[in-house]
């Protein structure tokens, strides 16, 4: 398979920190789900107790569906016990501290919520598992996982996260929209030219109908490439100084008042509000309600969005096509990488049989199970990768597979997974900027304040 080319600034963070390169090679044959020893430490399976580990995730179909699997893992390993604990997304991180700072941390999570791995290892909350993996022999070619991948939350040598899901950006587009406006649909080949943002406009405003009727209004586009910080790299400007990738992501300096941040910013605000290709916040709500995703209404052409919009594709009430993001300007960077890992916290009284549960998750049988039973979350096993490219129904597996790997090759890991303090940049970045895209203040009237409001959360 296609080895990924490494980026010059993931190769930087290689040396000192959270490096993110992603190689798609080493299909040698993963171990099976029964091929796994339990830990022999203190109150552990092998001493004759059985023990009890707790899995903290989302409170969603995607997430809960690990419930099905624990009957099967509990059968081979009989003195293993794994309670599943959820909360909303939006309570994910508040829930995880709350439990931490109360005795009772879970065994195993990830970065479901608005923190990141970045944000978590600087509160000191993961455990090293260099021991584990030592005494236990895992290596991660065994599993289909590429070597490299491993490296994304890997700290100084010291591996805190087993990748278990990986997201891309990608564009998802209503084929019926574009049959009706007689408008050809974009391609799948990152390598192809013709494929611009620019373009991507002038497609959309073949597809946008704007009406007081609202049952009438359809817009070309909804842009929502990454979290709103991350948004200017797509065009080639980088908003944090390069020394977050080397720094524990910290960075020491941010640009969000740059004269290329601000451009950056008015491109995309500029959907709304002067090309009007793009829907409000206040019209997506009212169509699709409060967090819901304005495409699956039917209503918008196309959207640039995380690969988990795929997941819900064969339930559409309209023919689904997947492309490439366009270009949009940084010829190195076109989509956004959101790898997840499975951690296991500091407070774990039973890590050994935390790590059987890993092992069990990204082992070839059940990450393929893991797809059909999610409804479509993408391995990072590379072997169970080319079921999950069939699994949408009407989309080309080959139009799923070169999106995928063309993304990968144009990827950055997600922000919110490498900088410090994310979850509070966040919601700081949703609230300054609803004025924006209102139209009651300007990109220019706006940044001043995130630019300052930034980097005093950064300096907490």
């Amino acid at each position: 398979m296609k080895t990924i080319r490494i980026k010059k600034s993931f190769t930087l963070l290689l040396a000192t920190s959270m490096l993110v390169v992603l190689a798609l090679s080493g299909c040698s044959g993963g171990k099976s789900a029964g091929d796994v020893v339990p830990g022999n430490d203190g109150d552990s399976a092998n001493s004759g107790g059985q023990v009890t580990i707790t899995h903290y995730t989302i409170d969603s179909e995607d997430r809960t569906f690990i419930e099905k699997l624990v009957p099967d893992f509990e059968a081979q390993h009989p003195n293993i016990k794994v309670k599943i604990e959820k909360a909303p997304y939006e309570q994910f991180d508040s829930k995880l501290q709350t439990l931490i700072a109360g005795g009772k941390s879970p065994d195993v999570t990830s970065h479901y919520g608005y923190g990141g791995f970045a944000e978590y290892y600087n509160k000191d909350m993961l455990l090293d598992m260099n021991d584990i993996i030592k005494e236990d022999g895992f290596k991660a070619s065994d599993y289909n996982i590429p070597d490299d991948l491993m490296k994304i939350y890997t700290v100084k040598d010291q591996v805190y996260g087993i990748p278990v899901n990986m997201y891309v950006s990608l564009m998802l587009y209503n084929k019926d929209m574009f049959d009706a406006a007689n408008v050809p649909y974009p391609p799948s080949d990152y390598e192809d030219k013709s494929w611009t943002f620019d373009k991507m406009v002038e497609d959309a405003k073949k597809m946008t109908h704007v009406s007081n009727d609202i049952a009438k209004t359809q817009y070309g586009v909804d842009f929502t490439w990454s979290e709103r910080d991350m948004r200017p790299l797509y065009f080639g400007a980088e908003p944090y100084s390069q020394d977050t990738w080397t720094n524990g992501g910290v960075p020491s300096e941010t640009h969000f008042d740059s004269p290329e941040v601000i451009a950056a910013y008015n491109k995309l605000f500029n959907l709304i509000l002067k090309d009007k290709v793009s829907p409000t916040t206040e019209w997506s709500k009212s169509v699709a309600g409060q967090n819901g995703d304005a495409f699956v209404t039917g209503k918008v052409g196309m959207t640039v969005s995380g690969s988990w919009s795929l997941a819900g594709s064969n339930d559409f009430p309209f023919k689904v096509g997947v492309a490439a993001v366009p270009a949009g300007g940084n010829d190195k960077v076109r989509s956004v990488l959101f790898v997840d890992p499975l951690l296991i916290l500091k407070g774990s009284k039973h890590p050994k049989e935390a790590f059987e549960w890993i092992k069990y998750l990204v082992s070839d049988e059940i990450q393929e199970k893991s797809i059909e039973l999610s409804g479509g979350n993408p391995p990072v096993n590379t072997k169970a990768a080319e079921t999950y490219y069939k699994h949408f129904d009407g989309i080309d597996a080959a139009d799923v597979k070169k999106v995928y790997e063309g993304a990968v090759e144009y990827g950055f890991e997600s922000y919110n997974h490498l900088i410090t303090h994310y979850s509070q940049i966040n919601d700081m970045f949703i609230n300054e900027m609803q004025p924006i895209d209102t139209g009651h203040s300007t990109v220019e009237e706006v940044m001043p304040t995130i630019q300052k409001k930034v980097m005093e959360i950064i300096k907490r």
